[in-house]
């Protein structure tokens, strides 16, 4: 296996660019002051994000899947982001074994 000299430049290029914008983004989000509309919806990121994660899995595979989803949305309106994920974790592997 052989690797073209512009490939590897572009990857390591892509890498650098990805790894540049996280840490601008720790960098920049603790100089913002959010009030309002704007904290709610950086408030709202996380959720987004993991909404984002589970949808596809739920809505393209079987039932177990699907209904644990539905048990992390629920969850989700109750629990912090690290309960919900513990709770959408334990019921998809619980479904997986009962279904």
């Amino acid at each position: 296996m052989s690797l073209d000299t512009t490939t590897l430049f572009a990857i390591l290029a892509m890498a650098v660019v990805t790894y540049v914008t996280r840490i601008a983004g720790l960098f920049v989000a603790d100089r913002l002051v959010l009030t309002g509309r704007a904290k709610a919806a950086f408030d709202a990121i996380p959720p987004a994000v993991l909404v984002a994660v589970i949808a596809p899995t739920a809505l393209t595979t079987g039932w177990a899947e699907a209904v644990a989803a539905a048990i992390t949305a629920l969850a989700a309106f109750r629990l912090p982001l690290l309960g919900t994920v513990a709770v959408g974790v334990v019921s998809v592997v619980v479904l997986r074994n009962l279904i």
